[in-house]
């Protein structure tokens, strides 16, 4: 009966290992999903900046030729 109970241990060790290493690779892929997602927010809310700042200088301009 040793052999069978070894046997099982083995079997339920290599599924906790396996288990474990899906999770592992599923967090990381979802730490990576929230990163990309940070990088194009910052890259939105750069170029909304930079859109305002042209906004506002033409019509500082506009202002001062009038």
């Amino acid at each position: 009966m040793g052999f069978m109970d070894d046997a099982k241990e083995v079997a339920e060790t290599t599924g906790r290992k396996i288990k474990d290493a899906w999770d592992d690779t599923t967090d990381k892929i979802g730490d990576k999903v929230d990163e990309v997602k940070a990088e194009a927010d910052v890259k939105k809310a750069e170029a909304e900046r930079d859109s305002v700042k042209q906004r506002n200088d033409l019509k500082e301009q506009l202002r001062g030729e009038s």
